[in-house]
């Protein structure tokens, strides 16, 4: 049996000098194996080509992975200048659609691949300097700095995946065969699926911070529960299985469909799975460079939607109550096959994982692993749990929005890997959930089970977050009026006698202003660089309320929630688009403004000046700029020599007023009305009040 195509890197060791030229070579093998999907891609059109409506074309995901190293290793403090500001700007944030009819139109002016190719050489060598200098002390923990690199190559991996994906998708005529990504070679007659019992028994889920193997932030923290017998499929579902769901109709049935997945049926207009293509001779399947015989006795790959649309059917077909697995069964089942995790595998490798033994799925009877088959490889396993925090968890630092925004009950777990799985996916901790419609290397095995799936607190429980929204939405305190509210209604005020078509509300953290900028304005953009943030304006526009809880003391917490309606702002909600972006470094469609709004960000940026000078080439003659800003400059977020004022300049004070005129003035007029006060008051606990005075100075373009 073949080893997995790149050695799981462990974080202890003996040696350090030993480790860093492991991980040297685990980066380089992980930048080229990505680097070499992409000559799948035939012609300059297949890059540019969107493979579905939902996602960025190849092109993005082919730069988006160089530019996240300079992003995370420039916001740690690891570089001090970034190797290419434009396509970091471009490159800079993918796209998790939001719902399945959110089309993604968006036009861009992509780089050549040429050119992109040229930038990756420039970051391999960035990050094989950094690996080559960077003091390195084992075991790495994840506040060391070389957590980092590690995110880097495992985030990597998961692009290579997706990005595998996204090219089964695009038209066969836009890809070639390429010897690196070969697939299996045997395909048969589907085995006789049949339900298998497990024993009950407690099941543990969770890493400890000493854990000896990278991980996400998902997976830290304890989670227990005591499971009841029940039964699961021996195999995965099979091509020869799920046919039988396709030829009696089941994707004209809306009665095998819940609200959700029947809306996505509708929309989409699905007749069988999305890798099937329809053929005079029969069915064939789409790999990501050919079209073969259908292999009946491979996994299907679906989405969630269609695998719980599958068990509704069985579940009539055999007078069984059939489900998707719970994550504590699927983990449940994996503890039973005694498998070791994947830094205990020596050569043989247990499963058709990590490239091990070819490109594609395989036969679901290949890989037996105990009394099951693929419990670990082959294709993921969708389960029926929405992703949700361990106790314990917390986010990291570094990448604090690459779990919270998906703690929202639309994104459910996947479980096992699939045969391109690489480093992190490979292990039994491994957590990653996707929006249910979305397409992966991705099947399914059913259940029987009286367990009930644990219920996902609804509840936005982020302290930082829950504190923004009531701060945005919430109750006022101490009679001081809403912070957002007043600085639309200042904006609004200032644009009076004026077009106002456009409004950028930048840094617009939970996205109050942004709503109550689009009462009066048809096309508003809210940016912020948090996604955790920005999730809150998303799920607002979409579903016009939002549930938060509040620290009261201690633990003790309280339950609060958002309607747009009450609150005047949902007739004008689908005004407003919401996106993640650094405001030093913008993407180049955010031009042509009428109005833009920059509340409390300025002393919050790393290079506030940079902002300010390409701010005003986004902001037509005549356009406003509002800045507030209690002007609390900390070194944590700007260092000193970027400050715009709070210090003494030739002997005398230099106030961030007097800087903001000094850099503006060439370029705008402040307006008669300004600077004035605007009190505002963010509430921690039932106890605890910050009540501070941010400055506005409207600046109208000259």
């Amino acid at each position: 049996m073949a080893r997995t195509r790149i050695t799981p890197l462990r974080l202890d060791g003996e040696n350090a000098e030993q480790k860093r030229e492991e991980i040297r070579r685990v980066f380089h093998e992980t930048f080229s194996l990505y680097e070499s999907l992409f000559d799948h891609l035939q012609d300059s059109a297949a890059w540019v080509e969107k493979a579905i409506p939902l996602r960025h074309p190849l092109i993005f995901y082919f730069g988006h992975t160089a530019t996240f190293y300079v992003n995370k290793l420039q916001f740690a403090g690891l570089i001090e200048a970034r190797l290419d500001p434009h396509l970091e700007s471009v490159f800079a944030v993918g796209v998790d659609e939001m719902s399945w009819d959110d089309l993604d139109e968006t036009h861009y002016d992509w780089p050549a691949p040429e050119s992109v190719r040229d930038y990756r050489q420039q970051v391999r060598e960035m990050v094989d300097q950094l690996i080559s200098e960077l003091p390195l002390t084992l075991p790495i923990t994840w506040d060391s700095p070389w957590w980092v690199i590690l995110m880097g190559i495992e985030h990597e991996n998961i692009h290579l995946e997706t990005s595998s994906v996204l090219m089964r998708q695009l038209s066969i005529s836009r890809v070639n065969p390429v010897a690196a990504f070969t697939p299996w070679d045997q395909a048969g007659t589907a085995p006789q699926n049949a339900l298998l019992p497990a024993p009950g028994g407690l099941v543990e889920l969770g890493k400890a911070k000493d854990d000896r193997q990278y991980g996400w932030d998902n997976e830290y923290g304890s989670h227990q529960h005591e499971l009841q017998p029940f039964a699961a499929a021996k195999f995965l579902v099979s091509n020869q299985e799920f046919l039988a769901f396709v030829e009696d109709g089941g994707y004209h049935n809306p009665s095998y469909w819940d609200e959700e997945g029947d809306g996505w049926r509708r929309f989409s207009r699905a007749e069988h799975p999305p890798f099937w293509v329809p053929n005079s001779a029969g069915w064939l399947l789409r790999l990501i460079a050919e079209e073969r015989p259908m292999p009946w006795n491979w996994p299907v790959e679906v989405n969630a939607l269609e695998a719980a649309a599958f068990c509704r059917w069985k579940s009539t077909q055999t007078g069984e109550n059939l489900r998707l697995p719970s994550e504590d069964e699927w983990r449940h089942l994996r503890n039973l096959s005694a498998l070791s995790d994947s830094d205990g595998w020596e050569d043989a490798v247990p499963a058709n994982i990590g490239l091990s033994v070819g490109c594609s799925p395989c036969p679901v009877d290949q890989f037996p692993q105990g009394d099951f088959y693929d419990l670990m490889g082959n294709v993921w396993e969708w389960t029926s749990t929405p992703i949700y925090p361990f106790p314990g968890f917390e986010v990291h630092p570094v990448y604090d929005d690459f779990t919270v925004p998906t703690f929202d009950q639309q994104h459910n777990l996947m479980k096992g890997g699939s045969f391109i799985s690489l480093g992190n996916e490979m292990q039994q901790e491994a957590r990653y959930a996707f929006r249910r419609h979305f397409f992966q290397h991705a099947g399914f095995r059913y259940v029987t089970s009286t367990n009930t799936v644990p219920e996902v607190p609804i509840y936005e429980s982020d302290a930082l977050v829950s504190q923004y929204a009531e701060f945005h939405y919430g109750r006022s305190y101490y009679e001081v009026p809403n912070f957002a509210a007043a600085v639309a209604e200042l904006a609004l005020r200032a644009m009076a006698g004026k077009p106002l078509r456009r409004a950028l509300d930048i840094g617009c953290a939970v996205g109050r202003s942004s709503f109550e900028l689009a009462k009066y304005c048809p096309d508003v953009t809210g940016l912020d660089f948090s996604a955790r943030f920005i999730s809150v304006g998303v799920q607002l526009r979409e579903r016009g309320h939002f549930s938060y809880t509040l620290v009261e003391e201690g633990d003790l917490r309280s339950y609060q929630s958002i309607d747009l309606a009450t609150l005047g702002l949902r007739e004008s909600a689908n005004h407003v688009h919401f996106f993640q972006a650094d405001a030093c470094n913008l993407k180049p469609l955010y031009r042509d403004y009428d109005l833009v709004v920059a509340a409390n960000l300025i002393d919050r940026l790393h290079h506030p000046r940079k902002f300010l000078d390409d701010i005003r080439e986004r902001i037509v003659p005549g356009g406003i700029l509002l800045i507030t800003s209690p002007y609390t400059w900390l070194e944590e977020y700007t260092a000193r020599s970027e400050w715009l004022g709070g210090y003494k300049k030739d002997g005398e004070n230099l106030s961030t007023l007097e800087a903001l005129k000094e850099i503006l003035s060439p370029y705008f007029r402040l307006r008669e009305e300004s600077p004035l006060d605007i009190p505002f008051v963010i509430r921690e606990t039932a106890r605890k009040y910050q009540h501070s005075i941010a400055q506005a100075t409207l600046w109208e373009r000259l």
